[in-house]
This record gives C-alpha cells, sequence and structure tokens, in this order.
C-alpha cells in the first residue's frame, strides 16, 4: 500500500503549558565600530571611506560621524547581520586650528613642566603615598618657579632694558628710539625713574593678565565641564582602581583654579617686586624720606606675606581623583589674585611719589633674583630625582625610561627651555637696543642684561655641539643595524629571491623605527649636559661677576675668541629660533604633512590634564575621553548592541582612556581594537604610573576582548603587553605584505610603517574575531541569568540573538526603540 503522508505538525501554541504563542524570530543584533583616529587627524569621509558623511552628534570641534546610507542604521539592524556599522569619532580639532593657536608653543616650557607630573613612576600601591605626595609637591614647585622666571624676563626686558636702562640713557633715547623721549632725563613727569619703572611694569602686568584669561578660558571650556560616567563608586575607589578608570581623573576643575589664582597671584607680586626693591634701596639711602621707607617696609612685608601665602596654596593640595570634586575653594582663588593685584597698585602709586635727585645707574637689582631662580630649580630638579628613585625601586619595572629618572629629566628639560627663552629674547633685545655695540662691554650704552642671562645665551651653542654629536651617534649606530638586519629579511619571505637594495629599504625602514627606543637615553643626556652647562653658567655668572666675553679677557686670543663667537651666536640662535619656532609650529597646525611629524610630541603633551602647571596649553582628553565614553554609554544601553572601538596611534590611547571609565555592564559589551598604538611603547615607559604593565594588564583583565596590531616598521606603535602571553598582540605583521612582484602583487608593495592599518588583512579578521567573542560571552551571560531565573522560579527570558535588547539601567519603554533616522547618540 502506498505511503500515507504524516499529518501536518500541530500549530506551536508557545511553551508546554500551552499558555501563549510561539516567540517571533529573534531580532538582528546591531554591532557598532567606532573609528577614532591618531595623530594627524583624518576627514570623516577618509575615515569612513565615503565622501558622503553626516554628523550624528557633537558640535563644529568634535564630533561622531557616519555615512549617510548608515545614518538611521538602528531602524533597521537587519541590513547590517555579519558586519558593524561604521561610526567616526574626529577630535583633530581640539588640537588644530587656525594659524594664531600655534602661540601655544611659546607655552612650552609650561607643559613640559606639566608632564614631570605624569612621568612618576609608580611605586608600590598603598605604600608610598608621602612618596607621591611629595613628587607632586615638587613638581608644582618647579612649575611655579617657571611662570616667575617668565614674569621675570618680561620684567627684565620692559623694566630693566627699556625704562631703566634705554630710557635713561640719553643716547638710547635719542635718534632710534626718539619715541622713548618723554621717559628721558628732562622729558617730563614719566622722567623719573620711578615712574618710568611703575609705566614699564604695565607690560609684564598685561602678560601676567593675558595668561590668566588664556587659562580661565579653557578651564572653563575644558575643566569645567562633566566628567564622564565612572566605572568606580566614589565612595569606594581606593588605590587598587587604576587611576585612569577613577571617576575624577578628567575633571581637574578644583585644582587648576587653585593653581591658577596662585600663578596669577606669583606673577603680579613679581612685577610688584621688581618695582618695589630699587624704590625701597632709594628710599633707605635718601634720609629726607622716612614715610615713603616706611611705606616701603610695609609694602615689601606683605609681598613675602602674600607670597607665602602663594606657596601655601600650591604645596597644600594636590589632584582629587577618587570623585568628581566640584568644589572651589573661593578664598584661595578670588582672593588671593585680587590681594596680590592690590599691592602691585600700592607699589605702583609708590613708586610715583616725586623724588627729586633719583637718577637711574648701571642695572637694576636682577642678577641676585635670576641666580636663586636658577639654584633653586636645579636643587628642585635633584630633590625630585631621589625620589622618584625611591619609588622605582619600590616597584622596579626594567621598561621605565631612564630607570625612574623619566620625570626629574623632563622637569629639567622644561626648566632648560625657561631659562634659554628668557635669557635669550633679553639678550636679543639688549644687542637690538644697542645696536653695533655688545651690551655690557667698555663703551657700550647700556649695561645689558644681568650677567647670568648673557652666560645662559652663551652655553647655548655647547649645547648644540653636543646635541650634534649624540645625533650623530644615534644615525650611525641606526645605519650599522640596517646593515645587520638586511641580511635576514629575505629570508621571511619564503620562495623569495633575495633583492638587496630592497632588503636595505626594508631594513632602514625597522632600525629607524627602532631609534624610538633609544629616545629616553637620548632625553636622559640632554637634561644630563644642560645641567651641567646650567651649573657651569651659575658658577661663571657668580664667581666672575661679568659677562663671558668680559671674563675671557687677557687669557689669550684663541680663549677671547671663543667666548665672544659664543655669546654672539647665542644671542642670535636664540632669536633665529624664536622666529622658526613660532613659524613652525603655525605650519604644523595647518600642514598635514608637518604635523606628523612633530604632533605626536606636542599630542603627548596636551593629552595630560593641568596637574602642575595651570597656564601650560589645555587637555584636548578632558573633551575627547568623556564624548567617547558617553557615546559608548548611551550606544550599547540604547540598542543593547555590540561595540568594537577602534583606535589608531593616539586615536589608541583615548580609547584605552574611555574604556577605562565604562561602567561594568558596558565594558561588557565593548571590545577594543588598537594599532600603532604607543600605550606601552611610549606612554608605558614615560607615564609608568598610568599606562605601566600593572594598569594595562590591569585592563586586560576588566576587559577581556582587546586586540593590539604592531608592525616592526612603525616608529611609534609596538606591542601593549609584551611578553605577557595574554592574547592581546598581534605582530609583528607583515611590513611589506609581498617582498616581490607576483600575480597578486604585480607592483611593490609598500612599507607602510605607522599608516593603513586597516588595509592589513589581520585587521577585518580580528575585528570580526572581537564581535564573535562579544556575542560568545553575551550568549554565556544570558545563559547564566536565565539558569538563575529558573532557578528562582521566574520566567525564563528570551534571549533576543545572544544579546539582551534592553541594556540595564533602560526603561521597558525604551527597550528595544530604535534611534530615528539622523539622530543616532
Amino acid at each position: 500500500m502506498p505511503d500515507t503522508p504524516l499529518p501536518p505538525p500541530p500549530p506551536d501554541r508557545g511553551d508546554r503549558r500551552g499558555d501563549g504563542p510561539a516567540p517571533a524570530p529573534a531580532p538582528a543584533v546591531l554591532a557598532l565600530e567606532l573609528l577614532v583616529h591618531g595623530v594627524a587627524g583624518a576627514a570623516p569621509g577618509e575615515l569612513l571611506g565615503d565622501p558622503r558623511t553626516v554628523r550624528v552628534t557633537g558640535d563644529s570641534t568634535a564630533a561622531v560621524f557616519r555615512r549617510t546610507e548608515d545614518a538611521d542604521a538602528e531602524a533597521h539592524p537587519e541590513r547590517y547581520a555579519g558586519r558593524p556599522v561604521p561610526e567616526a569619532y574626529c577630535w583633530s580639532r581640539l588640537t588644530s586650528g587656525n594659524g594664531a593657536r600655534a602661540l601655544w608653543l611659546l607655552l612650552l616650557p609650561f607643559m613640559v613642566a606639566n608632564l614631570a607630573h605624569w612621568a612618576r613612576p609608580a611605586g608600590t600601591t598603598g605604600t608610598t603615598p608621602r612618596a607621591v605626595r611629595t613628587y607632586g609637591v615638587l613638581v608644582r614647585i618647579l612649575a611655579l618657579s617657571l611662570t616667575v622666571l617668565l614674569i621675570a624676563a618680561a620684567c627684565e626686558v620692559a623694566l630693566d632694558l627699556f625704562a631703566w636702562q634705554c630710557a635713561g640713557t640719553g643716547s638710547c633715547a635719542g635718534s632710534r628710539f626718539s619715541w622713548l623721549g618723554f621717559l628721558a632725563p628732562g622729558g617730563g613727569w614719566w622722567a623719573e625713574p620711578g615712574r618710568r619703572l611703575a609705566l614699564g611694569a604695565l607690560v609684564p602686568a598685561a602678560l601676567t593678565g593675558l595668561l590668566w584669561y588664556l587659562s580661565n578660558r579653557t578651564w572653563s571650556a575644558y575643566e569645567s565641564q562633566p566628567p564622564p560616567v565612572g566605572s568606580a563608586d566614589p565612595d569606594t575607589a581606593s588605590d587598587t582602581v587604576p587611576a585612569l578608570g577613577r571617576p575624577g581623573f578628567w575633571y581637574g576643575r578644583r585644582l587648576v583654579a587653585r593653581l591658577r589664582a596662585a600663578h596669577t597671584a606669583a606673577g603680579l607680586l613679581t612685577v610688584a617686586v621688581a618695582v618695589s626693591v630699587p624704590t625701597a634701596r632709594h628710599d633707605r639711602g635718601s634720609a629726607g624720606a622716612p614715610v615713603l621707607e616706611a611705606v616701603g617696609w610695609a609694602t615689601q612685608g606683605l609681598l613675602a606675606a602674600t607670597a607665602g601665602a602663594v606657596a601655601w596654596v600650591v604645596c597644600r593640595r594636590g589632584r582629587t581623583e577618587d570623585r568628581a570634586d566640584h568644589h572651589l575653594d573661593r578664598a584661595a582663588v578670588t582672593l588671593l589674585p585680587r590681594a596680590a593685584l592690590a599691592l602691585l597698585v600700592a607699589v605702583l602709586v609708590h613708586a610715583c611719589w616725586a623724588r627729586p635727585g633719583w637718577t637711574s645707574a648701571g642695572r637694576l637689582p636682577g642678577d641676585l633674583a635670576f641666580g636663586v631662580l636658577m639654584l633653586g630649580q636645579g636643587c628642585c630638579v635633584l630633590a625630585l630625582a631621589a625620589v622618584a628613585r625611591y619609588l622605582h625601586r619600590r616597584a622596579p619595572d626594567p621598561a621605565t625610561a631612564l630607570g625612574g629618572l623619566g620625570g626629574p629629566a623632563v622637569g629639567m628639560l622644561g626648566c632648560a627651555l625657561g631659562g634659554v627663552m628668557s635669557g635669550g629674547v633679553a639678550q636679543r633685545v639688549a644687542d637690538w637696543l644697542d645696536g653695533g655695540a655688545v651690551p655690557g662691554t667698555p663703551g657700550a650704552p647700556l649695561p645689558g642684561p644681568p650677567v647670568l642671562l648673557t652666560w645662559q645665551a652663551a652655553v647655548l651653542p655647547p649645547l648644540l655641539v653636543v646635541l650634534a654629536l649624540l645625533a650623530g651617534w644615534f644615525t650611525v649606530r641606526g645605519v650599522r643595524e640596517r646593515r645587520g638586519l638586511a641580511v635576514g629579511i629575505a629570508a621571511e619571505y619564503p620562495g623569495e629571491t633575495p633583492d638587496g637594495p630592497r632588503s636595505r629599504r626594508i631594513a632602514g625602514a625597522r632600525a629607524a623605527a627602532a631609534l624610538t627606543d633609544s629616545a629616553p637615553w637620548f632625553v636622559g643626556a640632554v637634561s644630563g649636559i644642560t645641567l651641567l652647562l646650567g651649573a657651569g653658567a651659575l658658577a661663571g655668572a657668580w664667581i666672575g661677576g661679568r659677562a663671558p666675553y668680559e671674563a675671557a679677557r687677557g687669557s689669550g686670543p684663541l680663549l677671547e675668541t671663543v667666548a665672544r663667537t659664543a655669546q654672539d651666536a647665542g644671542s642670535w640662535l636664540i632669536g633665529f629660533g624664536f622666529v622658526l619656532f613660532v613659524a613652525w609650529g603655525r605650519r604644523a597646525y595647518r600642514d598635514p604633512s608637518a604635523r606628523r611629524t612633530i604632533g605626536i610630541l606636542w599630542d603627548v603633551g596636551t593629552f595630560w590634564p593641568r596637574a602642575a602647571h595651570p597656564f601650560a596649553p589645555p587637555c584636548y582628553a578632558e573633551r575627547a575621553v568623556p564624548d567617547l565614553t558617553w557615546r559608548m554609554t548611551g550606544w550599547t544601553d540604547r540598542t543593547g548592541g555590540r561595540l568594537v572601538i577602534s583606535g589608531h596611534s593616539q586615536g589608541s590611547v583615548l580609547a584605552a582612556a574611555a574604556v577605562w571609565q565604562l561602567p561594568p555592564h558596558v565594558r561588557r559589551r565593548v571590545a577594543l581594537l588598537t594599532y600603532g598604538s604607543p600605550l606601552a611603547r611610549l606612554y608605558g615607559r614615560w607615564f609608568p604610573a598610568y599606562f605601566g604593565p600593572g594598569p594595562l594588564t590591569a585592563l586586560h583583565g576588566d576587559l577581556d576582548c582587546w586586540r593590539n596590531l604592531w608592525r616592526a616598521t612603525d616608529p611609534i606603535g609596538g606591542p601593549a603587553l609584551p611578553g605577557a602571553g595574554q592574547g592581546v598582540d598581534r605582530g609583528p605583521l607583515a611590513d611589506p605584505v609581498a617582498y616581490g612582484r607576483s600575480a597578486r602583487y604585480p607592483l611593490p608593495a609598500p612599507i607602510l610603517g605607522h599608516s593603513d592599518y586597516q588595509a592589513d588583512p589581520a585587521f577585518a579578521a580580528e575585528r570580526a574575531a572581537l564581535l564573535a567573542r562579544l556575542d560568545e560571552a553575551a550568549r554565556a551571560d544570558e545563559a547564566a541569568r536565565a539558569d538563575e531565573a529558573a532557578r528562582a522560579g521566574e520566567p525564563r527570558p528570551a534571549v533576543p540573538g545572544g544579546v539582551p535588547a534592553q541594556g540595564p539601567g533602560l526603561s521597558k519603554e525604551r527597550a528595544g526603540r530604535a534611534d530615528p533616522p539622523g539622530t543616532a547618540g
């Protein structure tokens, strides 16, 4: 008999109890790839591979973009099965813009001093709090000395060279400088020395006001912005939580306000002291001015008391990272600069009082002040080195730059930059005012700047010679390394015929990239030589009391020629270097190719919050990290989807910092893909307390889905956890991908170095693997929750595609609701 067809299966009535219809098919779960570019920046169309882009959130400074066709991806997740939705976070305008922003480069010594704070060795958690606090206090004192040095240099130019020497000398105030005639002796009411000093004091006072204004404006735009969603509870945060994961790390509102007030007051007090000291000295030597002498003593006492208050404010409090501290110290922020301004006004009024018979001669008493500043900075750097070595010995890490002395070395460079800039500008202005004469020499119209500043300018040529020798040594070393590497290049590509020029080009790229690993020793050598030369300049100025050329007189023609050449060349080099520095910085802001060359150094410096110097350029990460954190948190909670944050170069540092700030429930749905990343190679070496092996290992423990791609030809990127064997790093990737020509690569493959990681096949493979691991983790998490609910007797929750459609904290009404077209985020 024929087969009888089986009856159709009964309709599915739901579960075994038959209490409802069959569940609908699980909706597709969306995946997002958030791209973060590096130093050079990139247009949204370049990052996304499509010129048609739309901004989904953000403003003209920093924003998230998508391709136009992906703007409504949340409403149609079925279109993106098996692939993520790409979107790009563009932040380059936070560090670039019009050419006027190159003036920030003039504050480079302040930025370098701020870096010294973050270059602290890691120490031992919970056992070195006093040493850590001491380190922070020393760096803040060093930063304060740089502010005083800058304003003192401005006082030297405006008060000493112009108001005291030039305007008080008939020959200088004559033909070439007729506009100074009203200040010359016999020129009228302003001709008295005290009044000339009061007028000249307006220039450094205005400079102090400009620094305050710039710091206050950037403070309002960066430090006062709401902090990101913290991963740690402010009441339970402790030293065991990595610093970049604490709620208050990217919120320096209170500290920067305190430091801004203190540094502003210090600048105003420096101007007041520069006017008060010569005025009071004249009054004490004048028999008929007891009232003026008493007023001078009183103002100087008040100046000393206010300076003590400034020092107390700077040393009293450091950063608060365990919580977002919204409190402002109103007394310090408002009263301290106002008191300093009131004292400055009182000093200027006191200086303008009539003093018949007072004439200006010689220099203002500035030699001792600059010498004390220089000596204090040297002692502070040495004390900083002692504390840094103590911290490093408590938790030694062979990868740390200079054996833990990276912070003191960076601080020494900041002091050297400040000293060279101040001494060089003073020397250059003195040469300009003196015409063809050498200031300070017999027959010259002007005595010139303090002897110490002349010595500082004179040691610049020897320093440049030493730098040239060091650069030559590293170049020779690179050439030798290239020859050794070229021997085995062809063997890395099986089946290829050796090609000498091709092997040498690849080896040259690898050798040049390896020079980055020698940078700490180069910086250490420069810092040590600078310290020695600075000590020699201080000794020469204090022992001899004369400029180098004058001190060399009578020592033979050769030594006189060398001293004269060094003094003149140093003055001209400072002037030329100053102009070149501004022009180079302006070009770097406008020209992407120049920005790729020096941008990494600038972006490393401005990545860190202003923890030591409030007049440093603002920290762009205090905007970028909250942007990324809020974007990842908001999107995953809204959609329940998976997210891969993909960072290149400096973008990988921003990505890691943002992941650190994520709440735990969001971090479980986020993967991190880094490539060309300086996380360990640069940040881990120079900033071990924040990016050393300990913090990066902790990040990997909190974020299991992390992969890092690197090349041996990349001078910036490298392994994130070298030697750890934890499955984070993949590399070195083949570069170039092909050695010779073939059917697949008919033209020579380029050596990519730091660029085009996304073109490597490993990129797509690792991104897909990260998304798969997120799916697997989500399914395991949902299964565990379902089992727990079943044991508790609750209905078993549905698992839509293995990922919850509703993120924690979302209301039922918002669960599963997609973003409307064009408004994602």
